[in-house]
């Protein structure tokens, strides 16, 4: 029979349409009739003559006998239109079908198998009745087709050839006919782009979409899977369709990419490899799917940049920022994560977008730097080791965020300087100066109060910002003294402190008699300490064997030491 060939296709639900017989003989048809018994709303597209089509149909007489199917064959049959591969009332029924839609064709002799019948299954004079279902129509002359319906307010770059790109899709025959969707495998499609590792139709399907776009492709068979289709879901000769959604899109030849700079002014200095950078950053997929974030811990992300101990991409981003600064660092997967990505939130060969804010960064070999803000005339007796100073500060970080000020508490900050009781950084920025002066301090973290910082008040690693005022000085003893003469020493020292005349001076007596040369302004105690303790230590270092009391002998002036050390 002309029209009836055994083709694999896909098995639609069978539908036998049964026709009325009579006794009567069938009134005698001058052509074929058609009846439209589902039309789609949607027909992108109808057939026409020289039109490669795929259906199913059940075969009857006009009395319901069925003579053939498709369906029975369980593949569609695939032919041309109008070349005389079918009978002509066939040709005639298929024009201007579309897909999904569904007819009733009737077929007279003369269109059909006229006066000769077919063999034993058709006798001659037959009229045919076709219950026909339009599954696929294209041409050998179609191309691929594309058809946005999403566009990305933002496209900075589109698919090339040789890029590498991530993609969801649902693979549909022309019908509807789901056969492969990456959604169920939960997992993108990950390919390169024209260089023949996809079918021909999505290699020329994907170029030019942005990350975001979303288009449907539509594609010939012979730019598919061909004549003989997948061997599974997909039949031979079947037009595919597409539904793609961008997400990633990079090539192997990219560097990173730094965008949305916002530079402070001024930047007196931008970082370099080897420094140690404390930033914030908030990482995301180049669709927009949130992976990590340094702000849900509440605490920057702290490293050395140029060192490795990023990933390459970041540590490049890094260099040659500067404090203040906010900027987007778009990274390529083999400057990232790679191929394997981490396993749980960055996918294999996915490109990463990190906004990143950096708070302050320092190098190991900084000193603190001291900048005078005013300075009162005149300025002559300057701080120096010892002295007992007081002063206001103000304390941040270096985004500005408050640490700590002394004007909060009503009250200056009192020190001896050279007695370790501030970080070295401070030490350093109070020397040399006068009452009155104004100084801003940057103090990096290993002057400061290094990796550990303060709990809950200082981030660890923190570069620290201080603006000082100095408001009042006492000077200090010479280096190695807890008590000075401001007149000449008595040479009957010893006897004057033994007040019971037993030759020996109790703790008592020692202690009264340094606190009334001080009280009488003939001498003067170390300034910023307990007098007490330092009466206390003056008393053990002048009691040489530790018995509780200090003997003639004992006894020594700080100029008849031969070693040196605190006493008289």
């Amino acid at each position: 029979m002309k029209m009836f060939t055994c083709v694999h296709g896909m098995l639609y639900l069978s539908v036998l349409v049964a026709f009325c017989a009579c006794d009567a003989p069938p009134v005698p048809l001058d052509d074929i009739v058609i009846e439209k018994t589902f039309v789609p709303e949607q027909c992108v597209r109808a057939v026409q003559v020289g039109d490669f089509v795929r259906y199913h149909y059940n075969g009857v007489f006009p009395d319901g006998k069925k003579f053939d199917s498709s369906y029975d064959r369980g593949s569609t049959y695939n032919v041309y239109v109008g070349k005389k591969q079918l009978i002509e009332g066939m040709d005639k029924a298929l024009v201007g079908m579309c897909v999904n839609e569904r007819r009733l064709v009737k077929i007279p002799p003369q269109l059909a198998y006229g006066k000769e019948g077919y063999g034993d299954v058709i006798p001659a004079d037959s009229i045919l009745h076709f219950d026909v279902l339009l599954l696929d129509v294209w041409n050998p002359e179609d191309a691929v087709q594309t058809n946005t319906y999403h566009t990305p307010e933002v496209c900075v770059r589109k698919v090339e050839v040789s890029d590498y790109v991530r993609y969801h899709y649902n693979g549909t025959l022309l019908d509807g006919t789901l056969f492969d969707s990456s959604h169920t495998r939960l997992r993108t499609y990950d390919t390169y782009v024209g260089i023949g590792w996809l079918i021909a139709g999505m290699d020329k399907g994907l170029l030019g979409m942005c990350v975001g776009e979303r288009r449907i492709i539509t594609m010939p068979p012979s730019m598919g899977y061909g004549e003989n289709g997948d061997g599974s879901d997909i039949p031979g000769q079947a037009s595919l369709v597409f539904d793609v959604v961008l997400l990633d899109l990079h090539n192997p030849r990219d560097g990173i990419t730094v965008a949305n700079q916002e530079v402070p002014e001024p930047c007196t200095r931008k970082t370099v490899e080897g420094d140690f950078v404390r930033y914030h950053y908030n990482g995301s997929l180049l669709d927009g799917t949130f992976f990590d974030s340094s702000y849900s811990r509440n605490r920057t992300y702290d490293t050395y940049v140029g060192r490795g101990y990023v990933i390459a991409g970041m540590d490049e981003g890094l260099i040659g920022v500067c404090m203040g600064e906010r900027r987007t660092v778009i990274i390529p997967p083999h400057l990232g994560y790679g191929e394997e990505g981490t396993g749980t939130k960055i996918p294999g060969s996915a490109v990463l977008v990190f906004d990143v804010h950096i708070i302050d960064f320092h190098n190991p070999n900084d000193s603190a730097v001291t900048v005078t803000t005013h300075k009162p005339e005149p300025c002559d007796k300057l701080t120096k080791k010892g002295d007992f100073v007081k002063y206001h500060y103000n304390a941040t970080l270096m985004d500005g965020s408050a640490i700590d000020s002394t004007h909060n508490y009503g009250k200056t900050y009192n020190i001896v300087l050279g007695a370790n009781q501030v970080v070295p950084g401070m030490e350093e920025g109070l020397k040399d100066m006068c009452v009155g002066e104004k100084r801003h301090l940057v103090i990096p973290p290993h002057l400061g109060y290094g990796e550990r910082g303060v709990t809950d008040e200082v981030p660890g690693s923190a570069v620290l910002v201080f603006d000082i005022e100095l408001v009042e000085m006492e000077e200090g003893l010479p280096d190695g003294y807890m008590f000075i003469w401001n007149d000449d020493v008595s040479p009957d020292l010893f006897t004057e402190m033994d007040k019971d005349a037993n030759l020996q001076v109790e703790p008592s007596e020692f202690t009264d008699y340094i606190l009334r040369q001080v009280n009488e302004g003939k001498g003067r105690l170390a300034p910023g300490f307990d007098p007490y303790r330092i009466i206390d230590n003056m008393f053990s270092n002048q009691d040489r064997n530790q018995d509780g009391k200090i003997t003639e002998d004992e006894f020594k002036l700080k100029a008849d030491e031969a070693v040196d050390h605190d006493e008289l």
